[in-house]
């Protein structure tokens, strides 16, 4: 993977133009006194009409070149591509015809699968463009693969979406490389520019290759396809004509469910665009690396850093009010403004996660700006950076003990889960921002920030989060004979296990929808969840009851919702 890079000078006799392509005509030189008309960026800019204006141009600095648009890219241009292959095609259009067959009944195993074929696709790229296998290029592609297994264990929607998104961005990265922050953020979505160029790149690659007997091979498929057209028109029409040919033809015909077709072309569409934009990036990456960054301008000590110090007090005021609420105040308080536990634990979460997402885009403005000539103001940059960080863990540390607190009070939702998740990667980053400032190097930072936002969204699936919010809502009801039912209701067949736990009413009422969701054919092997099959064996075993309005009666003498918050947020 490439490293640091230094921009080539503008010009000059030294060194190289940055704005034109290799062996092209040298940089313009502003226009002598005098002088004709010069082409623009070099002397006078064109009018509205077309002509040159004589006089300087008014929206750029005397003598400074006029980058063309997205100049900022070539920098990071590829080098020559490999061409594509044989091999990479095959594995293209399989992966395309696996997508086509298996996709269309539901996400399983089949995800991994189609996945799995991708990744060989991309892999011979690789080998024919003779890229070598690096470690984090192996890390990466487990973990998009490990991400692929979601669908395999779990039947909720959202960790299924999160997980895919997750280990698509994660195959681009590990194909394109990266370890500065330009270098890994911009290859995280790189696959979606290289889904086009893939497609061009596939098309020059079937030109170039010498199919041996091609010259017999074409001309029998376009006979094929052309008899085939034929057949297809007039046994139409004289199926049409006749009843008994009808019956013929529709003996001979596959069955096949035209209403499918759609689908399956899309599908068969989108797995060969996805494994060819893969294989095109390993068969040349750009070098996302290699893009230019300039740093910020540096501040003056007084400018840069009484602003930090301000918002260091706040916060660690912050933080002493939160220590005496610990030692005692929360019962005070809650005593002498009235509020419930709930409400207590629900106020201010929202603000002091909004506070730890603002101080983190807080740390990196001012990281950019600070000053940074002598090694006093680089000492100085990390104990303030450093500080901020630290008391920020107090703020995350707040907030998860008010949502904890809340959920100790009301039950666990999908939303509430999810920010506890998030509050806690949060985290995470601090620990890691705070270890950058102590080590003399920091180059491990970018990955490891990617790779600890990666190996959650992979355990927030793995660990089935409809599962976990059931499992804590039956031991709570369990603990206070309370429950929100509405917490439950709503939730995938992940839930099943906990939710069949419960009392008759409360487990009716709570199964009530999952039971529609599993009492419907069950799809093929490789397109079924483990929790799938897992609540169609406990409604196998324990059904639920027949009756139509059943379900409603059982959650009115449940009491749909019992419990003590006011809010389901």
């Amino acid at each position: 993977m490439s490293g640091h890079s230094t921009p080539a000078p503008a010009g000059g006799p030294s060194g190289s133009d940055p704005y034109r392509a290799p062996g092209g005509p040298g940089p313009q030189q502003p226009p002598a006194p005098g002088a004709g008309q010069q082409p623009w960026p070099g002397g006078p800019f064109p009018g509205p009409d077309g002509a040159a204006a004589h006089g300087p141009n008014p929206y750029r600095a005397p003598g400074r070149p006029v980058p063309p648009p997205f100049s900022w890219l070539r920098p990071s241009d590829p080098g020559p591509k490999a061409p594509a292959t044989s091999r990479a095609l095959a594995a293209a259009l399989l992966t395309g015809l696996l997508a086509a067959w298996l996709l269309d009944r539901g996400l399983g195993v089949n995800l991994l699968i189609c996945g799995a074929v991708a990744a060989v696709g991309a892999g011979l790229a690789a080998r024919s463009a003779g890229r070598r296998v690096r470690g984090w290029t192996v890390l990466w592609s487990v973990l998009a693969l490990a991400l692929l297994t979601v669908p395999a264990l779990s039947d909720a929607g959202w960790p299924t979406v999160l997980s895919t998104l997750c280990a698509l961005a994660l195959a681009s990265l590990a194909l394109h490389g990266g370890r500065r922050w330009a270098g890994v953020l911009l290859a995280l979505p790189g696959i979606l520019w290289q889904l086009v160029p893939g497609v061009r790149w596939a098309c020059a690659g079937l030109r170039s290759l010498s199919l041996p007997g091609r010259g017999r091979v074409v001309p029998v498929l376009k006979a094929v396809v052309v008899a085939a057209v034929l057949l297809t028109v007039f046994g139409w029409l004289f199926a049409g004509a006749d009843a008994a040919m009808a019956d013929v033809l529709e003996s001979l015909s596959p069955s096949l469910d035209l209403g499918e077709l759609p689908l399956r072309a899309v599908l068969f569409v989108l797995g060969l665009v996805t494994t060819l934009g893969f294989a095109h990036i390993a068969a040349g990456p750009r070098r996302w690396d290699r893009t230019v960054v300039r740093p910020g301008r540096e501040r003056g000590r007084l400018e840069w850093a009484l602003p930090l110090v301000a918002l260091n007090l706040m916060f660690g005021a912050f933080a002493v009010i939160q220590a005496v609420v610990v030692l005692g105040g929360r019962d005070s308080i809650m005593r002498n403004t009235g509020m419930s536990r709930s409400e207590y634990a629900r106020q201010g979460f929202w603000q002091l996660t909004a506070v730890t997402v603002l101080t983190l885009i807080v740390v990196g403005v001012a990281r950019r700006w600070a000053p940074r000539s002598t090694e006093g103001d680089r000492r100085l940059a990390r104990i303030l950076l450093g500080v901020l960080c630290l008391l920020t863990l107090v703020v995350v540390a707040s907030a998860l003990g008010r949502m904890w607190f809340y959920v100790d009070a009301s039950g666990l939702t999908r939303l509430r889960l999810w920010v506890l998740v998030v509050e806690v990667w949060l985290g995470v980053v601090f620990l890691l921002l705070i270890t950058a400032g102590l080590v003399r190097s920091a180059g491990w930072l970018p990955r490891a920030v990617v790779l600890s936002g990666m190996l959650t969204a992979a355990v927030y699936g793995l660990m089935g989060p409809d599962a976990i919010i059931a499992e804590q809502n039956v031991a709570r009801y369990e603990r206070t004979q309370q429950i929100d039912l509405r917490n439950v209701r709503d939730l995938s067949l992940d839930a099943v296990p906990a939710l069949d736990r419960l009392p008759k009413d409360q487990r009716t009422c709570a199964l009530g929808l999952m039971r529609v969701d599993a009492a419907g054919e069950s799809g093929p092997w490789y397109a079924v969840s483990l929790a799938e099959a897992r609540a169609r064996s406990i409604f196998a075993e324990r059904p639920l009851v027949d009756e139509v309005s059943a379900d409603g009666d059982a959650c009115e003498r449940a009491g749909l919702w019992e419990g003590d918050g006011k809010g389901r947020d």
